[in-house]
């Protein structure tokens, strides 16, 4: 089986994460999908297949050499819930390099097709979800890959460790993940985006909720009174840079991003995303949040505005520098599959960023898919099978490893 045919089927699975929801995993349709696919995995010969008690999915291909070393691949069970994310209804087109009008009047513009793309097959929606290539299409790379192992019993391999998290998107994928058990010496991510990916650097990240308290009157009489939450929450806003947002940043520009608001005059909650690659600027951008809120209660009185913040994951770079080896792999795994291997700061995070701190070494790899979080999500068919045959190449190459 292709690995997009793979894709095809596990997009059906609609498995958003719940930020809201302090579970783990925080929806039940992700441990649906993780029994689904350890049913898939026992049919492929993986041995140790188990779910944990917070939906998390491990197992072991046995190796057919002598070396000691065993090898990891991640990837994740969930998708965002920012985006409609069901019923996902895909189709397979041709892209011609002209615009791509897809079945809900959607456009995707051809300015916007990455010319590799162009000549290949992709998998698009309807355009009224998202496609859940992110991760789904690194899960089907790497079940691809071990149908080949078990097809090719000659090739040479050590142990292989695999591993599928739940509530990655939220933030959370790492959290409960289980080092010891999943018992691999170092792994990799399957969580990029165009094939030749190979990533070791991401952002620090960490959150911010910012509590207003308003006062609310009947507005006849509310002149001198009335303290609309809802109007500070905007005047908060506005004091971050405009030239600060995700959607005017690139490369290694960090952002704020207001990515959720809800309240009343009484009591608006906002909830923002703080991200940079330099660790010194992104406590910058914690102290910015504090200082707006402390001009706003100097203007409207102590405790209207609260920001609480959370450190959620640091970049990953300083790890895996000290393991370098895992790049050179990645990167000659990927020029044997026929691509070049390009090394960018990920404008994101992955499970492998708080992994590698935890002394589970994790560089990212691309998986062919373009547009995540988006409507206008595909995937790639070719940079899938692609992506396939470097894990094929990279996993071969750990066959006498015997560590750094």
């Amino acid at each position: 089986m292709k690995a997009y045919e793979r894709l095809l089927r596990y997009v059906t699975f609609d498995t958003a994460s719940d930020e809201s929801n302090p579970e783990c995993p925080s929806t039940a349709s992700q441990r649906v999908f993780a029994k689904a696919l350890a049913a898939e995995m026992r049919e492929l010969g993986f041995e140790k297949v188990q779910i944990d008690g917070n939906g998390y999915l491990y197992g072991m291909i046995s190796g057919n050499t002598d070396s000691d070393f065993c090898i990891g691949l991640i990837a994740h069970l969930d998708t965002v819930a920012d985006v409609p994310s069901s019923p996902v209804r895909p189709r397979i087109i041709t892209c011609t390099g002209e615009d791509i009008r897809l079945e809900n009047g959607s456009v995707l513009a051809k300015s916007k097709i990455p010319p590799q793309c162009v000549g290949k097959r992709l998998i698009v929606t309807d355009g009224n979800t998202l496609l859940g290539a992110d991760d789904k299409a690194g899960i089907a790379e790497i079940l691809t890959m071990a149908e080949y192992f078990k097809e090719h019993p000659e090739v040479p391999h050590g142990r292989i460790a695999v591993a599928f998290t739940p509530d990655e998107e939220i933030g959370r994928g790492a959290d409960r993940f289980d080092i010891p058990l999943f018992g691999a010496d170092a792994a990799y991510t399957a969580d990029g985006g165009a094939f030749g990916e190979v990533e070791f650097e991401t952002f620090n990240a960490a959150s911010a909720e910012v509590v207003i308290s308003g006062i609310n009157c009947h507005p006849g009489s509310a002149k001198g009174r009335m303290i609309n939450a809802l109007r500070v929450a905007s005047e908060f806003d506005a004091q971050i840079p405009a030239s600060e947002r995700p959607e005017t940043t690139e490369g290694d520009e960090g952002f704020y991003h207001l990515n959720g608001q809800n309240g009343n005059v009484d009591k608006t909650v906002m909830r923002y995303i703080l991200r940079d690659h330099d660790e010194q600027k992104l406590e910058q951008r914690k102290a910015q949040m504090l200082a707006i809120a402390a001009t706003l209660n100097a203007q409207y009185g102590e405790g209207t505005v609260e920001v609480r913040l959370t450190d959620a994951y640091r970049n990953m770079a300083g790890p895996i520098r000290e393991h370098w080896y895992l790049m050179e792999k990645a990167y000659a795994a990927v020029t044997a599959a026929g691509g070049t291997p390009v090394s960018r700061p990920i404008r994101g995070g992955t499970d492998g960023a708080e992994l590698s701190f935890r002394g589970l070494p994790c560089p990212n790899l691309g998986t062919g898919g373009y547009f995540f979080h988006s409507r206008l999500e595909f995937a790639c068919i070719e940079e899938m099978d692609a992506a396939t045959e470097a894990l094929v190449h990279l996993v071969s190459s750990y066959a006498d490893f015997k560590g750094d």
